[in-house]
């Protein structure tokens, strides 16, 4: 059985590219329309081996549903980003076995009904061989049990929720730490290094919003403490308006917001002209868009992460990353979000290469399971007991000079 020991794809062997089959484009995939904008990077037809869905004698499709238009947009735009970088470095050395990686990308709006049409077209019409980088809680509760009930690989997820940790999940591949482990470093951290016991959360009100809540209730109830109060507000808006006045009434000394980063930014310089808590939020929200709609406003606001700096030099993969990233895309900026796209993608290509040739979707999904260590280049993630990679969080603060700082401990506001 294939096993995916170690993934070290800095130096791929120079394979043959083999010619395309056929020149005509894949309607499918190349046509869009509201809500489903397409990828480039749509195939162009070729004989597919063996009748494994997805799998062409020159190249492997993937799709992925994300938030490509609206106030989430640029969370979906980098993964799809980092996942390219990915793909177009092992492309440009081969590819894996002689086979392309292909990406069709479908615009979602990061709303549930949009995703599940999308993920239907992504594997009835596309015909995709795995589902890779789905953006959101609410989005990723319809796509993941139609990938599910069909066999198909649900890969690295932009989220955090609890319920695509569920062992029964057979399809699912966590990339990440959960949202239960963001928001227990949260609470550690507010405790412990600045005795904080009065703590309050703002949330998107739905799946997403709902699951940061309890982590945050439950880390608080350890430590014997409870909510001063928890807000919600409306996904794919700004509107905490409500939310704002219950904070300035309740005085919080913290305030952890689970949400993206339009609605988080507007509540942070909102409030920070009444009152002044500690503002955290989880990683989902969006770090460079967040630091960038804040402004000077931003300087003290905590964000945890679940991938390194992604500026971060002593981490092999990061260095990998940022050139895969200028290779890809020049203009682009590193950030998180497109960093952890790209170790989506670099943790699919260890699959593809540790299956062989002979390419199955089982063959895929047991080469991640049946290996407990997986080294992408100094990213250590471990399969051996459950679905999720990576248990690490990061906590960054964002400096006075508008930049995201790694930081091991809180400090209290000036």
């Amino acid at each position: 059985m294939a096993t995916l020991a170690t993934v070290t794809t800095r130096h791929w062997p120079k394979l043959a590219i083999l010619a395309f089959i056929a020149a005509l484009a894949l309607a499918a995939a190349c046509q869009s329309g509201p809500g489903d904008a397409a990828s480039t990077d749509s195939p162009p037809v070729a004989l597919m081996t063996d009748a494994q869905p997805g799998v062409f004698d020159d190249h492997i499709l993937f799709g992925q549903s994300a938030a490509l238009s609206g106030p989430a947009r640029q969370l979906g735009r980098d993964m799809r980003l980092g996942i390219q970088a990915a793909f177009n470095e092992i492309n440009a050395a081969g590819g894996v076995h002689g086979r392309q990686l292909r990406l069709i990308s479908l615009d979602d709006s990061y709303e549930p009904n949009l995703a599940s049409s999308n993920t239907q077209r992504l594997l009835q019409a596309n015909r995709v061989f795995a589902l890779i980088g789905e953006v959101g809680t609410p989005t990723s509760r319809v796509a993941a049990p139609l990938a599910q009930s069909a066999g198909v690989p649900f890969l690295a997820p932009f989220t955090g929720a609890e319920f695509l940790r569920d062992p029964s999940l057979s399809q699912v591949v966590n990339l990440r730490a959960s949202y239960y482990q963001e928001t227990e470093e949260m609470v550690a951290r507010l405790t412990e290094d600045l005795g904080i016991n009065r703590v309050a959360v703002v949330y998107q009100n739905d799946s997403f919003g709902l699951a940061g809540l309890e982590g945050a209730r439950l880390a608080l109830e350890r430590r014997g403490l409870t909510p001063v109060g928890a807000w919600p507000y409306p996904r794919n808006t700004t509107g905490v308006k409500s939310a704002l006045t219950s904070i300035i009434a309740q005085d919080p000394q913290a305030v952890i917001a689970v949400g993206s980063y339009a609605p988080v930014a507007e509540l942070v310089v909102l409030a920070r002209r009444e009152v002044d808590p500690v503002f955290m939020a989880v990683s989902f929200v969006g770090s460079e868009a967040l630091t960038e709609k804040l402004g000077p406003d931003g300087a003290g606001v905590y964000v945890t992460q679940t991938v390194p700096l992604p500026d971060d030099p002593n981490i092999p993969v990061v260095l990998d990353y940022r050139k895969a990233l200028a290779d890809y895309r020049p203009s682009a900026s590193p950030g998180f979000v497109s960093l952890e796209g790209y170790l989506a993608g670099r943790l699919t290509i260890g699959g593809l290469q540790a299956c062989g040739p002979d390419l199955s979707r089982q063959c895929f999904l047991n080469a991640l399971r049946d290996s407990a260590a997986v080294s992408i280049d100094g990213f250590m993630l471990d399969y051996a007991d459950d679905n999720q990679g990576s248990d690490k969080v990061f906590l960054t603060r964002i400096g006075d000079d508008g930049k995201l700082h790694l930081v091991d401990t809180l400090t209290a506001p000036q």
